[in-house]
């Protein structure tokens, strides 16, 4: 495994393989790597001949009051575990490398009307931090394909939605959301809570579960089943910011007839946000 903390020598070695005529796969992640992310790493080397890991903690996708100081930079122990799957370039570039100008003067890639809906909504100006740095990631890395995680579903959308915009020539592909034994969406946020805590967050996972299991039992008030849930997460001691119903394409509000769903939500514990999602078949 190659460690490259800069675009020039990235891009030689992209060059290399290129000129070889192969693939190359990148899977960005902001680092303290748990099961889900190695799993990420896995479906990627299934889609390319080479995979390129990024751990790069960006701070234009965290607002105000949000935890990019103590958010874990845990890169000695994230190297080992990359160790043990299948990574040929580790890609850990410094805040000056990505944005050369500084960070009031970069330029911003912002997807509208996708980026302002559901965290974006509580979260402003998150996306379009995760959009800049995504689109800087594609251009130094030009890869074939790029794997990104089912929990961040709305963030996935969004990719998508920016890739199609502007024409990019990347495939990007989602890997299922890996999980605890109990449920609990596995995310670098859950080590800011204790065990106790870290059981209480189940409690998301199983109301969206139960919304899932109302749908398929025909019940299609999506408001009345959304305050229920949130409702349902309120009263074990979480403060939910939204639970939501939604078209599972485009994240559009579902009417009657609608089949593909996702179900999503996020709430605040501790002072820390967690989020999860839901995927939903229904008959036509």
């Amino acid at each position: 495994m190659k460690k490259i903390q800069t675009v020039k020598k990235l891009r030689s070695t992209l060059a290399a393989w290129r000129e070889a005529g192969d693939t190359v796969a990148l899977v960005p992640t902001m680092g303290n790597l748990h099961k889900g992310h190695l799993s990420l790493v896995s479906l990627a080397a299934e889609h390319a001949d080479h995979v390129v890991v990024s751990i790069f903690v960006n701070p234009t996708q965290f607002g105000p009051g949000e935890d990019f100081e103590r958010y874990p930079r845990t890169l000695e122990i994230d190297t080992r575990k990359l160790s043990r799957v299948r990574v040929d370039a580790l890609f850990t570039p410094t805040i000056d490398e990505i944005y050369p100008r500084g960070i009031d003067q970069a330029t911003i890639v912002t997807v509208p009307g996708l980026s302002d809906d559901l965290c974006g909504k509580f979260r402003p100006g998150h996306f379009s931090g995760v959009t800049s740095v995504v689109s800087r990631l594609f251009n130094i890395c030009l890869p074939d394909v790029a794997v990104f995680g089912q929990k961040d579903y709305q963030q996935l959308m969004v990719l998508q939605r920016m890739v199609e915009d502007l024409h990019l020539p990347i495939r990007l592909i989602r890997g299922s959301t890996e999980r605890e034994a109990d449920g609990l969406a596995m995310s670098s946020r859950n080590n800011f809570l204790d065990a106790g805590q870290r059981a209480t967050a189940t409690v998301i996972y199983r109301t969206l579960e139960k919304l899932a299991a109302d749908l398929r039992a025909g019940q299609r008030d999506y408001s009345v089943l959304e305050a229920a849930a949130a409702a349902n997460i309120q009263a074990a001691g979480l403060a939910p910011d939204y639970v939501a119903v939604r078209n599972a394409e485009n994240l559009a509000i579902p009417d009657a007839r609608s089949t593909r769903l996702v179900l999503l939500a996020a709430a605040r514990l501790a002072g820390v946000r967690l989020i999860d999602n839901v995927l939903l078949d229904l008959p036509a």
